[in-house]
């Protein structure tokens, strides 16, 4: 396995595990209780590692988001915490998931361990969120399963800039990558984009593109690993993945 299969592969597993925990229902309760909504920490837990920004600067480092929709949410949650509160519940929110979700799988020692690698060979060149969470100091005494999951946040980071990226070099906008994507036009509404919408169909094939420019970039990060050792991370990124869509949701 090249280094660039590597990164195709792991792709869709890392960006349906990275950001998951600020999904997670046990994420949104606790920071419902702070005052949060749901979607206004889905932005400002990202972008919060940014520290005391304007929400110009957030809706530029995350890219698919309308920017209006981001401020709306960067301002609001400007009056319930600072960012550095809120980069310190998401990083903590991060761990605790891994700890739920991940804590049970056999080779989650093994998984962090491939990871860190990726993540400590990333160049992060033009990802500003990425640089930011892998400048932060490792969470301390974390176990396995946390150190885990923080670390596939940043490959989820790591990718999305790339895509981000690819994206604009391909003369595509952030609102017609969304559209080409599978959730179409009800993706664009969900990220704040507003009708009307320009058509899809020339839009695939170009977003095809951008997948593939977008693990061009990320390829080199994957080679400091040994080929069966790339196989051996996307393999335990499946089994990951796999084993947090089919596990039941934990208790409060």
């Amino acid at each position: 396995m090249t280094p660039e299969q590597a990164a195709a592969a792991a792709r869709p597993n890392v960006l349906g595990l990275g950001g998951a925990f600020l999904e997670c229902p046990r994420t949104l309760r606790r920071v419902r209780r702070m005052g949060f909504s749901g979607w206004a920490f889905s932005v400002t837990g990202r972008g919060a590692v940014l520290g005391d920004v304007r929400a110009e600067t957030v809706a530029a480092a995350i890219g698919i988001i309308a920017p209006d929709a981001v401020a709306d949410c960067w301002d609001s949650a400007a009056e319930v915490a600072k960012p550095s509160k809120v980069a310190e519940v998401s990083r903590a929110e991060c761990c605790r998931w891994g700890t739920d979700h991940l804590g049970g799988l056999p080779q989650v020692a093994r998984l962090a361990e491939l990871a860190e690698s990726v993540v400590t060979a990333a160049d992060p060149a033009g990802m500003p969120l990425f640089a930011a969470w892998r400048g932060l100091p490792p969470p301390v005494d974390a176990p396995p399963a946390a150190r885990a999951a923080v670390l596939l946040h940043l490959l989820y980071e790591y990718h999305s800039g790339a895509i981000l990226i690819a994206v604009r070099a391909a003369g595509m906008s952030p609102v017609e990558i969304v559209l080409a994507g599978p959730e179409g036009e009800s993706g664009a509404v969900a990220y704040g984009w507003s009708p009307p919408y320009p058509p899809v169909g020339p839009l695939v094939r170009r977003r095809l593109w951008v997948e593939s420019v977008a693990d061009r970039i990320v390829s080199p990060a994957y080679g400091v690993l040994a080929p069966a050792e790339r196989v051996e991370l996307v393999t335990l990124l499946d089994t990951a993945l796999t084993a947090v869509r089919n596990a039941p949701s934990h208790p409060d």
